[in-house]
């Protein structure tokens, strides 16, 4: 059970502070008995109207009393709640144990100490092998009209109706602990609560894996963890255990080249896809079937970061994304998904060159386009983080009647293994009984006990079939609205083997690449270079580099020529022949799938003492019209003084908001400010930064010798804005753009 929160003691009046600190003290010498009496006193009377949030508040004001060891007390009283033990126990002094004497050993006999220590003990469970660090949000999705022909499932068949959401976001590799942009994949996981039973839709920002087949999946893992013998790198690729299997996986060469892309470090939750990765199958109320694949599609567009950024933006703030869905949900701006399928029948499965059940393949949208259903709105945080976010349990059997499994030899793998982990991290086949896991509709079976049951069958039947009517009798089967498997006709003898067509590897890794602008071909180029630099066993590059020249060969030269490795290796050989004539597919392109505006973004804007007062509000107003937030940046937390004469509080002191936190940012100085910023070393970072990661940057004529000072004064190009000459609508207006790439090198 737990433990109710009590709100902070509330003291006396604030004009009295000296006086209560005086009856404080002479409190010290109190006998047990007679600090018991003024608890007992202090628990009728009303709270006083003290705001605890108030910054003139003291802590004399907030305490009750002050004990022998000068450790502070709060008592209850009649605007707060007791607090007690797991038992109901009330607690008389929660900040000592009791003990023989006052400075004798303590007793065993202290239950509220052994209790609290016990729980305190126990409060961790096993965190996830992967996807161990994630952040929750829930919400609701509805659907915009009714997929009756295609599917039965009970959430598609009502225009406008809602269901309840809960999704977790996470990284892959990392532990608990990890930083937010990592390079990885994203877990997009989303538990729909429908009207039969909860359906688990478990997916990635990235449309393919890593292998095809599950039995490689602790391979996969155990390769990209840290290593066992050193316990490091953490959350990241970038070492040999991981290149020495991948350049032995030629199978997972499409997904390295969606991971080493800027898909892999997305700029936020919010604005990336998602996608269920396997194919599926619809089967509507007359049994016909059709396959699906799913897709999330960002309201907000697409946006990422680039590498330099992201290694210091998780300098800056490791929970960057975390904080970043926070301050939507809780500011007024829930993100939202469109919920798309793309949907084919078997004829098309037998006619496309790659087999469908091959999780390391797309079906390009070009060729079967994204029919969007319905729309997800994440507008809760969590209550609780551990209750929910570390205690949902996702899996991929979690399929309502409409909805069935295909023989993907990774879907099937994944059937098995979710349900297994849950009894490891939970502790009991009962983790359904958890709030955050119970289906929200009725719910009627057989199960009985274990570990931490909630619900057990109500009267003596616990078993089927019986001779019991009415209530007494219990559930039933339900021949016509309970799943049925899709009744595949299935022949063949029993071999490990796999199918024909997923003996193509490079393919379609070669159509992503194609498909990217040159900015990111290039991006993908460095972050191959990077990781394989990291790895110390030269033959692991080379033999990496060998696969890549089966994706397109000036490619791999380029990642020769950044490895420093001449002569380039032969390419290895390919399983089956790549098709090198693939059309390329602009949905792959985050560049090319950017927002239409800038809202849902944030401007950092640097201020000193003397700056604009009306410029800056301009710009507050620019942006506000615009749906973007601005946050400001001062060499002091205190805030600044503007022109004029009014105090502006800041949000980040410079050393603690670097650019590398705002999609773009401003510069709004004094001339006797700015020459404090210009021999400041932070200061110099946020416009050096800014510049470098190609954001848009708006200054003032004040402002220049900051630049001057940076050495950017000759590079200022056309993502600079004067403001005065450009007003501060036409600055949020060129933001929309997110990044001035002309900047970045070629």
């Amino acid at each position: 059970m737990a433990a109710k929160k009590s709100p902070a003691k509330k003291s006396p009046a604030a004009n009295t502070p000296a006086k209560k600190a005086v009856a404080k003290k002479s409190t010290a010498t109190k006998s047990s008995a007679a600090r018991t009496a003024t608890a007992s006193s202090a628990a009728t009377r009303p709270a006083p109207a003290v705001d605890a949030a108030d910054d003139t508040v003291t802590s004399e004001q907030l305490t009750d009393e002050t004990g022998h060891g000068g450790e502070i007390h709060q008592y209850a009283s009649s605007g707060s709640a007791r607090l007690t033990t797991p038992q109901g126990v009330p607690v008389a002094d929660d900040q000592n144990t009791l003990r023989a004497g006052d400075r004798g050993p303590f007793l065993l006999e202290d239950f509220h100490f052994r209790e609290k220590i016990f729980h305190f003990d126990h409060e961790r469970i096993p965190e996830r092998v992967v996807h161990a660090r994630g952040f929750g949000a829930k919400g609701y999705f509805e659907t915009y009209e009714s997929l009756g022909d295609l599917t039965r499932a009970d959430l598609f068949q009502r225009a406008g109706e809602r269901t309840e959401v809960f999704v977790r976001f996470s990284t892959v590799a990392g532990n608990k602990g990890s930083f937010d942009l990592a390079r990885d994949v994203r877990g997009f996981a989303v538990k729909f609560y429908t009207q039969e039973g909860n359906w688990d839709l478990i997916g990635n920002n990235i449309p393919v894996f890593f292998i095809q087949d599950a039995l490689k999946f602790p391979d996969l893992v155990h390769s990209v963890k840290e290593v066992p013998d050193r316990g490091f790198p953490q959350a990241q690729s970038a070492h040999d255990n991981f290149w020495d299997f991948i350049s032995l996986m030629p199978e997972a060469t499409h997904m390295v080249m969606w991971t080493m892309s800027d898909r892999a470090i997305p700029r936020s939750f919010r604005f990336m896809e998602g996608f269920g990765v396997h194919t599926f199958r619809f089967v509507n109320a007359d049994g016909a079937s059709t396959f699906v694949k799913f897709h999330w599609k960002p309201l907000q567009g697409l946006q990422s970061v680039v590498w330099n950024e992201a290694v210091k933006i998780n300098g800056a703030d490791p929970d960057f994304h975390r904080r970043d869905l926070w301050d939507a949900i809780n500011g007024g701006d829930p993100p939202q998904w469109e919920l798309g399928v793309q949907t084919f029948d078997d004829a098309f499965a037998d006619s496309f060159p790659f087999d469908v059940l091959d999780a390391t393949k797309i079906i390009p949208e070009e060729l079967v386009p994204v029919r969007r259903i319905g729309r997800m709105t994440l507008d809760q945080t969590v209550d609780n983080f551990f209750a929910e976010t570390e205690q949902v349990a996702f899996c991929t059997q979690n399929v309502p009647p409409g909805i069935d499994f295909t023989n993907d030899p990774l879907l099937q793998g994944r059937n098995f293994s979710y349900l297994d982990t849950q009894l490891k991290r939970l502790g009991s086949p009962n983790f359904t009984h958890i709030p955050v896991n119970a289906p929200r509709c009725p719910v009627a079976h057989f199960q009985q006990d274990g570990h931490m049951a909630m619900t057990n069958p109500v009267g003596r039947v616990n078993y089927e079939p019986n001779s019991w009517s009415g209530d007494a009798a219990g559930p039933r089967e339900d021949p016509v609205g309970g799943h049925q498997a899709f009744p595949e006709p299935l022949e063949g003898s029993k071999r490990r083997v796999r199918a024909e067509l997923f003996a193509d590897h490079y393919s379609q890794a070669r159509q992503f690449y194609v498909s990217q602008t040159p900015i990111e071909q290039a991006h993908i180029v460095d972050a191959f270079v990077f990781e394989l630099s990291k790895c110390e066993q030269p033959g692991i590059r080379s033999r990496l580099v060998a696969n890549l020249r089966n994706v397109d060969e000036d490619f791999a030269r380029q990642v020769a020529d950044g490895l420093g490795l001449d002569p380039l290796p032969a390419a290895s050989t390919p399983a089956r022949q790549p098709v090198t004539d693939l059309d390329p597919s602009p949905a792959l392109s985050i560049v090319g799938n950017g927002p239409e505006n800038f809202a849902g973004r944030k401007i950092g804007v640097l201020l000193t003492d003397g700056a604009d007062a009306g410029l800056l509000q301009s710009l507050q107003q620019a942006a506000t019209a615009e749906g973007a937030l601005v946050e400001l940046v001062a060499p002091k937390i205190g805030g600044v003084v503007l022109s004029d004469g009014n105090l502006m509080p800041a949000q980040q002191k410079i050393g603690g908001g670097p650019s590398v936190l705002y999609d773009a940012v401003v510069v709004l100085t004094s001339a006797e400010g700015v020459a404090l910023l210009a021999g400041d070393a932070a200061a110099k970072d946020f416009v050096n930064d800014a510049h470098a990661h190609c954001k848009f940057v708006g200054y003032t004529e004040a402002a220049q010798p900051l630049f001057d000072a940076t050495g950017l004064s000759d590079e200022m190009d056309e993502g600079y804005h004067l403001l005065g000459d450009s007003s501060a609508e036409d600055f949020v207006a060129a933001c929309r753009s997110l990044r001035h790439w002309e900047r970045e090198p070629s």
